[in-house]
């Protein structure tokens, strides 16, 4: 797995961003760098020097299970995974969810708040709370005004209606997700535990892939449409190389990589696929597959070996969906709705008491008896690319912004309010430097306070950085974690320049001034010296770091970095993670180690509420005239503020939203060029 990030000398900046997950959006990913189509038509070529580095560690206390995880010999198999898990699930609570019936007085005092409520957070008795996830689903709060949904929000929804006694049930309509595994974890841990009430919660899905049958089968009952569009056909990740693609035009990328497993080197000069790129995703493959295997079995009643036979049938068959219990019956949503008025006693001829996600987000946990604990936990997320400081385009979702974070981190450290504090991180890295001072705030907050990193769908590279500051780490079974390697070079473009009769002269004063200036020519020896060192002392900064973060010898961290990208079970075993787990448990460890009895409720204050912007404003009221681009937003935010080594999670891709797909000014140069042959 690799990211390229094309850097630049001050002044010329870059375009770089696409965040990577691994089987996330599709049944199958693509490893791919894509040519798309610029932005800007045909600007002057820019130096093509580009920079990776990846997973620089932090301190970090490291417990003694991890630790004695970690003195072994890690192998790949199931057994020294589970072990270490074991010792994980021994040393930390699971903070699994447990419904309690509210006593006689206090289902009186909810009702009194619901009498008083405002309007807008207001909800018919016997409601169905209605609820569509599809498309990109974010980390991060959202404001009243804000688009799209939310993770944390969506969590909270399902708490609230379990408790809720105006919400008979939760009806789910199931689309295509474009998250990753991390968020689909969180999400159906809060279907099951939501069940546990006692109340009713059905799924639908029009068009169904393995990742949304793996979350709409955490429901009881689960519906779809005779013309459902189902595709439960396995998993499947592919790479893509440019070796050759950059021989016929004329660049000669010069690469020095450090990490075996550092693939951004091999797409970018090989033609084929490495035999270590090659065993890192196998291993990630069989990982998320044998996952997914797994829980569908022990949801469904049936084998592995029966689950996997179905599979490679290709069965796409709604009635045979049925007759071997994958669903529930083959029903359009309006018959869906019917039954539920049945269910609910509601008369055929009137309408289904329904609340959607958004009205239903309005509705306070207080007025529901869920806070008040005195006991307050600070929650800070980051979620998006890294960046140093706040850029000219920046808005609250423009991704981590190390000045602001800091902020946050500082508020916290200054008051005596909190008890403990989460970090939820949802990031592949960024700006090094970024993350370097993030760490460190980090890491003078847990001397103060007992801190918790939870991750997402991705903590890697400047994400991992982050996390390793705090006190314990926290990541899903399918969180791409890790990536601890270098890769440093530049793009040799004297042969594309002859063949487009393009010519650029420098003049330097310095030895290496001409080291990242001159792209029309390659490494001297001296220079292609430089670069191998510097690369060699960035790894060696970075690995050394992480081995005295997680109390590791210096070999045994170089076994598990060299560029390497792992899932959450597989971090754990290393012990470059503590324990598996989502929010749930992140609480439940921040309680223990703040000394709070695990039975007792706790405030969580989010430190990241946004507030509404006006474009979300008038969007959220309905108007067409006034809107930002979101995709345009990011990419001219990249290239305003792109500079520094970035420590990023590896990926050769680049943006597409929907229709519009972007490149880097040297994807320009290729376009153009082969446009014309």
């Amino acid at each position: 797995m690799a990211k390229l990030l094309y850097t630049t000398t001050p002044h010329l900046q870059t375009l770089h961003r696409r965040t990577f997950h691994l089987l996330s959006t599709t049944t199958t990913t693509t490893i791919t760098a894509t040519l798309s189509l610029p932005l800007f038509k045909s600007p002057p070529p820019p130096p093509p020097f580009f920079s990776l580095y990846s997973a620089i560690p932090r301190r970090r206390r490291f417990s003694a299970s991890a630790l004695d995880t970690a003195n072994d010999t890690p192998k790949l198999n199931d057994a020294t995974d589970a072990v270490s898990d074991a010792r994980l699930e021994d040393e930390y609570p699971s903070g699994e969810f447990v419904f309690e019936e509210f006593s006689i007085w206090k289902k009186f005092v909810v009702k009194l708040r619901m009498l008083i409520a405002f309007p807008w957070q207001r909800v018919k008795k016997g409601s169905v709370l209605s609820m569509k996830l599809r498309g990109q689903i974010s980390d991060q709060l959202k404001s009243r005004f804000g688009q799209g949904l939310s993770l944390p929000q969506i969590c909270e929804n399902l708490i609230k209606a379990a408790y809720d006694p105006r919400i008979s049930g939760v009806y789910l309509h199931i689309d295509s997700l474009s998250c990753g595994w991390g968020k689909v974890e969180e999400l159906r841990r809060h279907i099951l535990a939501f069940r546990k009430s006692g109340k009713f919660i059905v799924g639908y899905v029009p068009t169904c892939g393995e990742k949304e049958y793996y979350l709409a089968c955490a429901c009881e009952e689960l519906y779809a449409p005779p013309s459902a569009y189902f595709k439960l056909s396995g998993f499947a990740v592919q790479g893509s190389f440019l070796g050759g693609v950059f021989e016929k035009v004329g660049i000669e990328p010069q690469v020095e990589r450090i990490g075996k497993y550092k693939s951004a080197g091999d797409q970018l000069t090989r033609k084929s696929i490495s035999e270590e790129n090659r065993e890192m995703l196998t291993r990630l493959l069989d990982n998320i597959y044998g996952n997914w295997l797994e829980n569908i079995s022990a949801v469904k009643g049936k084998s592995k070996d029966d689950v996997e036979k179905f599979i490679n049938e290709g069965v796409y068959q709604i009635q045979r969906l049925k007759e071997e219990g994958w669903i529930t019956n083959i029903n359009y949503d309006d018959e869906v709705i019917s039954m539920l008025k049945e269910r609910l006693g509601v008369q055929i001829e009137k309408k289904l008491p329904t609340v959607d996600y958004r009205r239903y987000s309005a509705v306070k946990k207080w007025t529901l008896g869920l806070s008040g604990g005195k006991d307050r936990i600070a929650v800070i997320r980051a979620s998006g690319s890294i960046s140093r400081v706040r850029g000219p385009l920046s808005t609250p979702s423009s991704g981590i912004i190390a000045e602001q974070f800091i902020e946050k981190i500082r508020s916290v450290r200054e008051s005596k309010r909190y008890k403990a504090a989460i970090i939820r991180i949802d990031s592949p890295g960024g700006d090094a430097l970024a993350s370097d001072l993030m760490w460190r705030e980090i890491q003078l907050l847990a001397a103060k306070i007992p801190v918790i990193a939870s991750m997402s769908d991705v903590a890697a590279s400047g994400g991992y950085y982050m996390a390793m500051g705090a006190g314990a780490i926290v990541a899903e079974n399918l969180t791409l974690t890790g990536s601890i390697g270098v890769v440093t070079g530049k793009f040799n473009l004297g042969k594309l320049y002859e063949k487009i009769g393009f010519n650029k002269e420098i003049i330097s004063r310095g030895k290496y001034a001409e080291l990242t200036a001159a792209d029309q020519r390659p490494f001297s020896p001296e220079e292609a010296e430089l670069f191998a060192k510097s690369a060699q002392y960035a790894y060696t900064q970075f690995r050394d770091k992480a081995a005295n973060s997680r109390s590791m010898p210096v070999n045994k961290m170089e076994e598990h970095a060299q560029g390497r990208v792992w899932t959450g079970t597989d971090a754990a075993s290393r012990g470059l993670v503590d324990a598996i787990g989502g929010m749930g448990r992140a609480v439940a460890i921040a309680k223990q180690k703040a000394n709070i009895p695990q039975e007792k409720q706790v405030t969580l204050v989010e430190l990241a509420k946004p507030s509404p912007t006006l474009p979300e404003i008038l969007s959220g009221i309905g108007s067409t005239l006034v809107g930002v681009d979101t995709t345009l937003k990011n990419l001219l935010q990249d290239m305003t503020s792109s500079d520094g080594v970035q420590a990023r999670m590896d990926g050769i891709i680049f943006e597409k939203m929907e229709e519009a797909s972007y490149g880097n000014p040297l994807i320009s140069i290729l376009k153009d060029y082969m446009g014309s042959l």
